[in-house]
């Protein structure tokens, strides 16, 4: 295909803000995407900073209808490990670079690719505080008779729990994830099936996946928080709490990050100690956490 007058358009000396651009051409028998449209061009370009982490252009290019979609880095890397925006994801994968400054974009690529660490241990760490929350709240559903909507909770949980045994695998989920698990036979599909296939009432079969939840994955803590581990051990000083969500590689998993330190001393992993905090007023003492 020729790009030619995209490449000549979105080079270096027109978005000189930018860290570089992808030009993806959208085949006519894939137009499926909500944010992709019946555009024959999709132009991502991606930013160190803006303003909003997702801006959306429509031009014309020659006579080439495009979309122009500007990104910052952190949302681009966000939407990688969580799995998200997978039809944006595809035009960063699979699209022409025409200006990569540092080889930043190409380097990023290759990470994902390859699926090696540190990119494997940030998506377990995220996988599994997406899990530890839905469980909470499935037990908490279930203690208030809300029975429906626990089974919804722990059906996303599953999935959750699925994308941790693919990441052990050294597997890249993607959405057909389900799909990806059958072909592995293991323990956590055939829990699926029973949770959606048992002539078990609703509750009895919730009331089994929790009790599997808590015996089986929990158990898998320290392998699933390795990364935080590793940042707890990276200095020799306790951390507070408002420091390690403000922690550029816990970016992903700062609004559940209270709850998996909870569980991290709960289960000895992490120790916590007292000490004198700016933030904590009338002259009391705050929480440090430290690697167990």
């Amino acid at each position: 295909m020729d790009l030619s007058n995209l490449s000549f358009f979105y080079g270096e000396s027109v978005d000189v803000d930018a860290i570089g651009t992808i030009v993806y051409r959208q085949e006519a028998h894939k137009f499926d995407g909500s944010l992709l449209h019946d555009f024959d061009f999709i132009v991502l370009v991606v930013h160190e900073e803006q303003e909003e982490e997702l801006t959306v252009e429509h031009t014309l290019i020659g006579d080439l209808p495009c979309q122009v979609l500007h990104v910052t880095t952190e949302s681009l890397q966000r939407w990688l490990i969580a799995g998200e925006k997978g039809d944006l994801v595809r035009c960063f994968m699979e699209g022409e670079l025409v200006q990569d400054q540092g080889d930043r974009l190409a380097m990023l690529r290759r990470e994902y690719i390859e699926f090696e660490t540190p990119l494997r241990d940030r998506k377990m760490l995220y996988e599994f505080s997406q899990f530890l929350c839905i469980y909470v709240e499935a037990k908490r559903n279930m203690q208030s008779g809300y029975v429906i909507d626990a089974y919804q909770c722990v059906l996303d949980s599953l999935k959750h729990w699925a994308r941790i045994e693919l990441i052990e695998r050294g597997v890249l989920p993607d959405k057909a994830v389900w799909e990806q698990v059958k072909e592995l036979n293991t323990a956590i599909h055939k829990l699926y099936e029973e949770l959606t296939q048992s002539t078990e009432t609703i509750r009895q079969r919730v009331e089994l996946v929790l009790l599997a939840c808590e015996f089986s994955v929990m158990s898998k803590m320290a392998e699933c928080s390795v990364l935080l581990l590793q940042i707890l051990r990276s200095r020799p000083k306790p951390w507070s709490i408002e420091e390690l969500i403000h922690h550029p590689e816990l970016i992903m998993v700062r609004n559940e990050l209270p709850l998996v330190m909870r569980k991290l001393v709960n289960r000895s992993l992490v120790k916590e100690t007292a000490g004198w905090s700016e933030l904590s007023g009338y002259g009391s003492q705050g929480i440090r956490y430290t690697a167990g």
